[in-house]
């Protein structure tokens, strides 16, 4: 690293250096690339502006600025929010499984799955931010506290009930081994296409969620619960004219459905103990053209 000094160039480098880390918080708080791009190259202008050259801990300090833009967006977010037309899917990371970009790789370190960033939607601001920081990221409630405008026991607590919502919500960690998450979608892909619903059915866990979001489509949303009920879904929905393109979204094994070289729908399985317990799938038009489709 150059010299410790107040330069510009000096601090695009220390900013370098932890770009990858911060837009990884970004992203587990935020549950969007976009936002969370935003929102480092909005810490950038402010550590640009700042009195870096006095810190000591610098990774620390600029964990600080991205979360304090972050908790800004979530609490204007939470101010202007009506409520959604429909089901809504969390912006995914989709990546191509003929190895992952670097940085995609550093960003869903640690198995940040579909189904994690979906129940994180669901906590308070203040409450996200306390349970990413503190039980994603390791960091200490007394460097949280000042973020939230709270005492360490506050920040603690506010971690705790992001905690226990987690759990209520039923999260469970998923399988990480991705040749055996394929082995299990393609299978489930070729039932599908088969109409084959005991074999659909004997994939899913009995529990299994579907959630689709067909965006301004609302007819195209659906939030279906149970083995029966979304292994019809998907034996209606998965039909042979469709060309099934396997990639990774959010770092395990999904699919873009193409038709005709245009996608229409794109695939999260979250897999449990050797069976699919949530599936996550976009319809919706505008979204899936905003998304970098690697495998297209």
């Amino acid at each position: 690293m150059r010299q410790r000094t107040q330069d510009g160039a000096w601090l695009a480098e220390v900013f370098e250096e932890h770009r990858a880390h911060l837009r990884a918080v970004a992203y587990r708080m935020l549950g969007s690339l976009p936002d969370a791009d935003d929102a480092v190259q909005d810490a950038w202008v402010r550590f640009s502006q700042s009195d870096a050259g006095r810190v000591d801990n610098l990774g620390g300090f600029l964990t600080t600025i991205v979360a304090r833009v972050c908790l800004n967006t979530l609490r204007a977010r939470k101010t202007r929010r009506e409520d959604p037309v429909g089901v809504h899917v969390p912006d995914p990371v989709v990546s191509s499984e003929q190895g992952a970009d670097p940085e995609i790789e550093a960003l869903l370190a640690d198995s940040v799955g579909l189904a994690l960033v979906v129940v994180l939607d669901t906590l308070a601001p203040a409450e996200r931010l306390a349970f990413v920081l503190h039980d994603l990221f390791d960091v200490p409630f007394d460097q949280i506290a000042p973020i939230v405008g709270r005492s360490q026991a506050a920040a603690r607590q506010l971690a705790s009930r992001a905690r226990r919502q987690v759990h209520r919500a039923g999260y469970r960690a998923p399988d990480t081994d991705r040749v055996t998450q394929r082995a299990l979608v393609d299978a489930f892909f070729a039932a599908a296409r088969g109409g084959d619903l005991g074999k659909l059915i004997a994939l899913l866990d009995p529990d299994v969620v579907l959630r689709a979001d067909g965006g301004a489509r609302p007819q195209a949303s659906a939030l279906l619960r149970g083995a029966a009920a979304v292994a019809q879904r998907a034996a209606m929905f998965i039909r042979p004219v469709l060309q099934v393109r396997p990639s990774l979204v959010n770092g395990a094994a999904g699919a873009v459905l193409t038709y005709e070289d245009r996608p229409v729908a794109l695939l999260g399985f979250t897999i449990v103990a050797g069976r699919i317990t949530e599936i996550d799938v976009i319809t919706d038009h505008d979204r899936l053209g905003r998304l970098d489709l690697p495998v297209l």
